[in-house]
């Protein structure tokens, strides 16, 4: 799809998934109460915009294990704190990260990633969710989307082919923050927060925490710890969490508000055992993770694609053989698989990307990729009791919104993967230099939302390719898969 069109702004209909839906009480204290800053951005969008992003910090970052020990002990203290989050009820799901460095950041949607470097400094349980109830504060203020909206990064995380295209072909914004993640997984642009909002996710934080039950002066404590291990400037999380100054006194302020209790947690039997067998785990330095050497020595569980990746130097190609293709391979996507032509290649991954033959991809002027000819899929949250021919005509609504070009035709029915799929044509009389695009959209629907594909080609080239694109899509077959957030 050319540039500047983005996929999916999205106004889904939309229920929350949740973790924990009780609603934790708060106290009577008096709180500086905040307002999420002002955005455009649906918490529908928020959440795949996120989901988005982690995929891609599990590709460039050592991630335990969700199955670890070390992990469901997190999971199940982000749990506890999720309870006294206040406001919109985010599906907080938690990870760990095998970096040496003391930090953490939350992703927009709910997702949280613990340095396990984090876990080995802490003294106490209270300390670790103190971090925990700071980011998850970001993600309640909805920090990050803010930041991402003034830098105009929402449609182009959200938008797959960018996201594919932006990666695998080294440049424009998510090629810098694919680079950028490598160093410390905390360094995307729209993780480094404003003091300003430093200061509000302290003091949301310390509320969190003083909520579910501990002691609030773990928070304070742990920025002590901080600075021993980096000097003055180590409270400041490093540099994407900037020292509002005078930390420890405006959270001390705020502590005192708070009623006294008889005996607030502070340490548990869970946290020693935990900060036991972390004590003897080998952290990864940001050098060693910038080398590699975490993907040689046991590369974070994803899905194989069985296609080879694209090659950028192919986007320089002019010209793509529209010959019926003789030979296919079998692309292993998340929940499906399908035929494709063996020369064609992958930009993206199991679950989200573009494939496409050489020079069927080309740079844009931002560095990211355009979809000239091939296919691209993706999946798009939406109500799971929502009917599919209402899932595919909410797709359809936010494709025209977003790319005042496309102009779906009225939805037919197309057979695939055993079942009848919504299926519509589009043509853009203005795309590709005025030649044309022809968009072939097909809906399937699934456990976790809209899987769609977007068979696109130049118009006057349309009609040679489609039996390629018919026999790509009567190859489709879902399989039963877990898929990551």
């Amino acid at each position: 799809m050319g540039n500047p069109r983005r996929f999916l702004r999205s106004r889904l209909p939309f229920v929350a998934l949740a973790l924990l839906v009780v609603t934790g009480a708060r106290t009577a204290a008096a709180h500086a109460e905040f307002e999420p800053c002002s955005n455009h951005v649906s918490p529908a969008k928020q959440i795949e915009v996120g989901r988005k992003v982690a995929r891609q910090v599990y590709k460039q970052m050592p991630v335990l294990p969700d199955d670890s020990e070390v992990t469901r002990y997190v999971q199940s203290l982000g749990e506890k704190l999720a309870a006294y989050a206040p406001g919109y009820k985010w599906p907080f799901n938690f990870h760990v990260v095998n970096v040496q460095d003391i930090n953490a950041f939350a992703l927009p949607g709910g997702t949280i990633f613990v340095n396990l470097g984090t876990i080995q400094a802490a003294d106490d349980e209270a300390q670790l969710a103190a971090v925990m109830s700071h980011e998850m504060s970001h993600v309640v203020l909805q920090h990050s989307i803010c930041n991402m909206e003034k830098e105009q990064h929402v449609g182009l995380l959200a938008g797959l082919g960018q996201l594919a295209a932006g990666i695998a072909l080294g440049g424009g914004v998510l090629g810098n923050i694919a680079q950028n993640t490598i160093g410390l997984g905390a360094g995307l642009d729209f993780l480094h927060m404003s003091r300003g909002a430093e200061k509000q996710a302290d003091l949301e934080g310390v509320q969190i925490l003083y909520d579910a039950g501990y002691d609030p002066r773990a928070m304070p404590q742990f920025f002590e710890i901080i600075e021993g291990k980096y000097g003055k400037g180590g409270a400041q999380f490093l540099s994407d969490h900037p020292n509002p100054g005078n930390r420890t006194d405006y959270i001390d302020a705020e502590i005192a508000k708070f009623p006294p209790r008889q005996r607030p947690v502070t340490q548990t039997d869970a946290f020693r055992h935990i900060h036991d067998v972390v004590k003897g785990m080998h952290a990864y330095t940001a050098k060693e993770v910038a080398s590699g050497k975490w993907k040689r020595e046991g590369p974070n569980g994803t899905v194989e694609t069985g296609i080879p990746p694209y090659d950028a130097q192919s986007a320089s190609v002019t010209s793509v053989d529209l010959a019926p293709p003789r030979n296919w391979s079998l692309f292993h996507g998340v929940g499906f698989t399908m035929e494709v032509p063996s020369t064609w290649r992958v930009l993206g991954d199991a679950d989200s990307g573009m494939i496409a033959p050489p020079g069927g991809i080309t740079r844009g002027a931002n560095g990211s990729g355009n979809l000239v000819y091939g296919v691209l899929t993706d999946i798009t949250m939406t109500d799971p009791g929502t009917p599919p021919d209402q899932q595919f005509a909410a797709l359809l609504n936010d494709l025209s919104s977003d790319n005042p070009g496309l102009q779906p035709s009225q939805v037919t029915t197309v057979q695939a993967a055993g079942q009848n799929l919504e299926s519509a044509q589009s043509v853009d009389p203005q795309a590709n230099g005025g030649r044309g695009e022809h968009d072939w959209i097909v809906g399937l629907p699934g456990r976790d939302g809209l899987r769609y594909f977007v068979f696109v080609a130049p118009e006057p080239d349309f009609a040679s390719v489609r039996p390629t694109f018919e026999r790509m899509l009567e190859s489709l077959r879902t399989q039963g898969t877990d898929t990551r957030d």
